[in-house]
């Protein structure tokens, strides 16, 4: 079975995520918090994205470049002092170009320094769950202090995808021309055949080689992450081996439908002695290939459940497995409402429990020495 632990990769961390279904299909050390590099500007993006999602920032918008920008090192736009640049050029510069003076430009137009931008970013990375992130500016040039789990930045990628479609295509273009200067998008996989569509390479001594990804095949996307690697060119190739790996040897498909009922569960004193028990969300689940037909279904609840109970409430898990892959939990909730029952309800209840009280009493207890057989 193509299991997370019988993968082996070069990256120092690294995780891969199916995004249709949540799936992790494979990780190293993905919780343990090192320097992202240039990957940290998909945060430095998000900040920016949200100011253009809730009005307060237009594309045509323009920031001034201050003298820290122009003089910063590293992959760069190529921006010179006192130049108004709009927000379009600016995004690009920071998604294609990795420019670390265009990250500097938009920190100072937004948060008035890079230091108090920094400040907002782990603020609104905590916010955003990810718990292993902390910045110290808006380049990933720092390495002391500045950093995130590939988790976290699997989990970013995901936020930039599903909150930010209008902006995501960005991350797509393969190429940026600013002052004259043309320099290509760094991501290796957009020029495959892997339905690659974003998002961003680091790199720095500390670092190493790192990238996060997407691609898309059919109804699926994956979100890969590695960092630590030695070089590009190991960076190209392992990138590549895991995103086709993830697609041929995993299939992801819908099991139920929303709002399929999948069973019932005991009410205790209820109007009626069962409530039906539905899924909210379609329910999807990622599998080696060839499993699907594995999968095993479980229902879980602490019962019976006491009544009332108010239809559309949570009230049991429905737990998935397969070969191979971890245990999947389902919310299910109450398909109906049932009301507290009267007074036979009552006395049926009160019947039942003294029957299995009496059963229990005349059990024998469970380390009792078995009676002689002669």
């Amino acid at each position: 079975q193509p299991r997370a632990e019988q993968f082996a990769t070069e990256a120092r961390n690294a995780i891969l995520l199916d995004v249709t279904s949540g799936a992790v299909l494979m990780e190293k050390g993905a919780d343990v918090a090192v320097p992202p590099a240039s990957m940290s500007k998909l945060m430095t993006v998000v900040m920016v994205f949200e100011a253009l999602a809730s009005g307060r920032l237009s594309m045509d918008d323009e920031f001034v470049v201050s003298e820290k920008a122009w003089k910063k090192g590293g992959s760069k736009m190529f921006v010179k002092v006192g130049d108004r640049i709009k927000i379009t050029d600016l995004l690009r510069g920071i998604i294609v170009q990795s420019g670390n003076d265009a990250s500097i430009v938009v920190a100072e137009g937004l948060a008035g320094s890079e230091e108090e931008f920094a400040r907002r970013m782990t603020i609104r990375a905590r916010e955003l769950g990810l718990e292993n992130s902390r910045f110290k500016d808006a380049t990933g040039w720092s390495d002391e202090g500045h950093e995130m789990s590939v988790r976290d930045l699997a989990r970013l990628a995901e936020h930039i995808i599903d909150e930010y479609p209008q902006f995501y295509t960005i991350y797509s273009e393969e190429s940026f021309e600013w002052e004259g200067i043309n320099q290509r998008n760094r991501n290796p996989l957009l020029g495959l055949d892997l339905g690659a569509d974003g998002l961003k390479t680091g790199h720095t001594e500390a670092a190493g080689y790192g990238l996060v990804g997407s691609a898309v095949q059919g109804d699926r996307r994956l979100i890969l992450v590695i960092a630590g690697l030695t070089s590009a060119s190991k960076r190209s190739i392992e990138a590549e081996r895991l995103i086709r790996w993830g697609f041929r040897e995993f299939e992801t498909r819908e099991l139920l439908p929303a709002g399929a009922e999948v069973g019932t569960a005991a009410v205790w004193i209820g109007a009626e002695p069962r409530v039906p028990l539905v899924v909210r969300e379609p329910v999807v689940m990622t599998t080696p290939f060839g499993d699907l037909r594995k999968v095993t279904g479980e229902i879980a609840y602490p019962g019976p459940i006491e009544a009332p109970i108010t239809e559309g409430k949570q009230i049991a898990t429905l737990l998935l497995s397969a070969p191979g892959i971890k245990e999947v939990e389902v919310p299910l909730f109450a398909g109906a409402a049932v009301e507290r029952g009267g007074m036979q309800e009552k006395l049926k209840a009160g019947a039942l429990y003294l029957a299995e009280t009496a059963l229990s009493a005349l059990r024998p207890a469970p380390d009792a020495d078995p009676q002689p057989t002669e």
